[in-house]
């Protein structure tokens, strides 16, 4: 994908049998949906720049759900944590293949690479963490539609109301909506290719 210059789209999945203790059979009171998938985004994230893959592959374009899950609200701790601390409290084979994986630059530096959607059930909270940790020119309009009571609207209708809410400039407004996504597909604007439009 890389070398085709598109995006990866990364969704979190998390049956209700992947139990939130050792002790128990299954998740309850649907943990496994409401907190487990975006931890399974962030683990999936973590475990993409530890890799080394975005080292790697510097231009690759990874689109995450949910504005990125739990990193943009924990940017302190992953700052902190996987910047000065990193290792101070791994020990054994963990601690080896730790130290074999070597990154230029720091931990939190990768993550603001990843693009994320802004499919926060209408979160303006949320969403504002998200667009201040990735910018603007990293976020895309997603709404998690049909899965709402009715059928997909009402995720629309709270997303643009979300985004409404904000306090964006226009241009960065445009970049969430439409400009981002045909950028990263290398799409035309339909809007300034219009057969018949004259460009300025």
């Amino acid at each position: 994908m890389a070398r085709r210059d598109l995006p990866i789209w990364l969704h979190p999945a998390r049956g209700a049998a992947f139990a939130d203790y050792a002790t128990e059979d299954t998740s309850r009171y649907e943990i496994w949906w409401a907190l487990g998938w975006p931890y399974e985004t962030s683990a999936a994230m973590a475990r993409l720049v530890f890799s080394g893959l975005l080292e790697q592959h510097p231009t690759i374009k990874i689109i995450t759900h949910h504005l990125g899950a739990m990193i943009p609200f924990l940017e302190g701790r992953i700052g902190l944590g996987w910047g000065d601390q990193l290792g101070s409290r791994t020990a054994g084979g963990d601690l080896a293949h730790l130290r074999e994986t070597v990154l230029p630059h720091r931990p939190l530096e990768y993550f603001r690479r990843f693009y994320a959607d802004t499919a926060l059930s209408g979160s303006v909270g949320g969403i504002r963490c998200g667009l201040d940790f990735f910018g603007a020119d990293h976020v895309l309009f997603g709404t998690d539609c049909p899965f709402d009571p009715e059928g997909g609207p009402g995720f629309i209708r709270g997303t643009i109301r979300a985004l409404d809410t904000l306090d964006l400039a226009d241009a960065d407004r445009a970049r969430i909506y439409h400009g981002n996504i045909l950028r990263l597909m290398r799409l035309p604007d339909p809007v300034t290719t219009r057969p018949g439009r004259v460009s300025s």
